[in-house]
């Protein structure tokens, strides 16, 4: 893509040979798509955003974990009180014997979703190395630097040991009220969400949970489900042939002219405009590569 932003090394690290710095974005604004010459680990704390991500909508909020690769294309847009982290790093500075290829970008396969979840606990022991690894990475000593990579290596593992993916039959390993809820929301994306099953399930009062939810997320549940519904059907238009009434069930909407009322009322067009936007998008890249 000629002429789209990219974030350099020399704007974000100290030095040639810092490994690791910490971006912290609060909040996080809109930010127009972009690539780097370095990766980058996303890590949102509360509120909401659409993030795109190699032309796929995701509707972020706390807890969301994302692997980005320097040659990844994202985005930030329709932020509400977004704030999260920013781990960038440069891979070819890492120097610790460590199969970072394992720990960091086993995420990025054909197929496989990227987005990832954090456990309410793992968030809790993120909090205190990302701001240990914040402290250290500024330092230019040698020693600093080791210490810094050392720090990263921690905070990989452990996300590693506490991630989880919504839709996974397993889900998370947590007791954790909204992450059992995530979870559940994330497992609903064709089916009916009952609330009150869930709280009863649960043994939560309904009233407290809808109360922490829009605190921590800046959205009512039923707000949260409906856009990862949205979500999934933006994404379905722009790679699939399906019918439209068939991606209308696909994403929970039991009636295509209520989803084509909701859609529309979200993104401005109705979801056959949606659709022929991109599809005409990729017929003048395809002509202009052919010349």
């Amino acid at each position: 893509m000629a002429g789209h932003l990219v974030l350099k090394k020399a704007d974000f690290f100290a030095s040639a040979t810092q490994p690791v710095a910490v971006a912290d974005r609060y909040p996080q604004n809109v930010f127009a798509e972009h690539t780097h010459d370095f990766c980058e680990l996303v890590l949102v704390w509360r509120g909401n955003g659409l993030h795109i991500l190699n032309d796929r909508p995701y509707r972020i909020t706390c807890g969301d974990l994302f692997y980005i690769r320097a040659e990844d294309r994202h985005s930030y847009e329709s932020v509400n009180g977004l704030v999260l982290h920013n781990i960038i790093y440069c891979p070819e500075r890492l120097k610790l014997n460590v199969d970072w290829k394992d720990l960091l970008q086993n995420t990025t396969v054909a197929g496989k979703d990227p987005r990832w979840r954090l456990s309410s606990h793992g968030m809790a022991q993120a909090r205190q190395l990302i701001a240990q690894l914040e402290h250290e990475s500024v330092k230019p000593d040698a020693l600093s630097l080791c210490l810094t990579e050392s720090l990263f290596l921690q905070l990989c593992i452990l996300l590693r040991r506490h991630r989880y993916q919504s839709q996974d039959s397993a889900g998370p390993d947590s007791n954790e009220t909204l992450d059992l809820l995530m979870a559940a929301l994330g497992k609903s994306l064709d089916v009916p969400f009952e609330l009150s099953q869930f709280c009863q399930q649960h043994q939560v009062a309904e009233r407290q949970l809808r109360q922490f939810f829009r605190q921590q997320t800046g959205m009512s549940i039923s707000q949260y489900l409906r856009q990862l519904r949205l979500c999934q059907a933006q994404d379905l238009l722009r790679h699939s042939e399906l019918l439209i009434g068939d991606i209308a069930t696909r994403c929970g909407f039991e009636d295509s002219n209520y989803f084509s009322v909701v859609f529309t009322k979200e993104t401005g067009m109705t979801p056959r405009m949606w659709r022929q936007r991109y599809t005409l998008q990729l017929d003048t890249l395809n002509n202009s590569s052919c010349r």
